[in-house]
C-alpha cells in the first residue's frame, strides 16, 4: 500500500508541475490557436534565469519574479515582432517558433554551459512531511498548491471577469470583438505573455524538483501538447485533468512497466482521441 500511495503523490505532484506548462500552452495554442515551439524554452530559460539570481544571492521569491518577468517581456517581443503577423498560419507559425526554440537552445548551451543544476529552495520548503512510514517532500506539497492556487486565479479570471470576457470575446471572433470596442491586439499580446509567464514558473519550480539542463524544453515540450490536446483546445478543466492523467500515467509507467513507459503513458492518450477527437472537454 505504501507504494501506491508514495507514486500516487508523486504522479499528482508531476501532474500539478506539467499544469503550469500546459496551462500557458492551453492559452496560447488552446484558445489563440498559435502553434508555439518555442513555449519549451520560456520553461527552460525560466529555470536558468532564476537560476542566475541564486547564484547571486537573490532569495527564491526573488528568482521566481525575475524569472517569469524576464520569459514574459521576451513572449511579448517575439509576438510583436513575428507572431503577430502569423495569425491563421499554421506553417509559419511552427517554422518560426522552432526556429526560436533552436537559437535559445543554443544561446542557453552558450550562456549556462552544458551541466545540469539544481534550483537551491528555502529551507522552508526544504524536508519531508512524515506520515507513518512515508515521506511527503514539502516541495512537492508546495507545487500542488501552486497549482491550485494558479488554476483557481485563471479560472476566476477567465469565468468571473470582464477581462475573461474580453478574452473569450477575442478568441471567439475577433472581428466581432474590434466591433465592439475591444482592443484585440492588446488582448491578444497579453494573453500570449501570460502563456510565457506560466511556462517560466514551471521552469523555475521545476528547477528545484527535476532541475535545469540542457534538452528540458524539447524533452517536456510534447507532454504539454498531449495535455492540451487530449483535454481538449483551450479548455481550462481539460489541462488540469489532461495533467493529472498524464502525470499519473507517465509516473506508475516507468514504475511499473520501465521498458514499456511511452505506450502505457501515449496508448490511452490515442485511445482517447480516438472516442473524443476534440479531447475530454474539447469543443466540436
Amino acid at each position: 500500500m505504501d507504494f501506491w500511495i508514495s507514486q500516487l503523490f508523486n504522479g499528482v505532484s508531476y501532474g500539478a508541475l506539467l499544469f503550469l506548462l500546459a496551462g500557458g500552452l492551453s492559452l496560447i495554442f488552446g484558445m489563440m490557436r498559435i502553434v508555439n515551439m518555442t513555449h519549451g524554452s520560456y520553461y527552460l530559460l525560466g529555470g536558468y534565469v532564476a537560476l542566475t539570481v541564486t547564484w547571486r544571492n537573490g532569495p527564491f521569491l526573488l528568482a521566481i519574479v525575475v524569472g517569469t518577468l524576464a520569459i514574459a517581456f521576451i513572449g511579448i517581443a517575439e509576438w510583436n515582432a513575428f507572431l503577430k503577423r502569423l495569425s491563421g498560419q499554421e506553417l509559419g507559425q511552427v517554422l518560426t517558433t522552432m526556429g526560436f526554440a533552436l537559437i535559445f537552445q543554443d544561446l542557453a548551451l552558450v550562456l549556462w554551459g552544458g551541466d545540469p543544476y539544481m534550483l537551491p529552495v528555502p529551507a522552508l520548503l526544504s524536508g519531508s512531511y512524515t506520515v507513518g512510514r512515508l515521506y511527503f517532500p514539502v516541495y512537492r506539497v508546495f507545487i500542488i498548491v501552486v497549482a491550485v492556487f494558479i488554476a483557481l486565479v485563471l479560472w476566476l479570471a477567465l469565468e468571473r471577469t470582464r477581462i475573461g470576457a474580453m478574452i473569450r470575446a477575442t478568441v471567439d471572433d475577433p472581428e466581432m470583438a474590434r466591433g465592439i470596442g475591444i482592443n484585440v491586439y492588446a488582448i491578444s499580446m497579453a494573453v500570449f505573455a501570460l502563456g510565457a509567464t506560466l511556462a517560466a514558473l514551471a521552469g523555475v519550480v521545476a528547477g528545484g524538483f527535476v532541475g535545469v539542463y540542457p534538452g528540458a524544453d524539447f524533452e517536456i515540450l510534447p507532454y504539454a501538447f498531449v495535455v492540451v490536446i487530449v483535454g481538449g483546445m483551450g479548455s481550462l478543466k481539460g489541462a488540469l485533468i489532461g495533467s493529472l492523467m498524464v502525470g499519473l500515467l507517465d509516473n506508475f509507467g516507468k514504475a511499473l512497466f520501465p521498458e514499456l513507459s511511452y505506450f502505457t503513458l501515449f496508448a490511452p492518450m490515442a485511445a482517447i482521441l480516438a472516442v473524443r477527437p476534440t479531447g475530454l472537454f474539447g469543443r466540436a
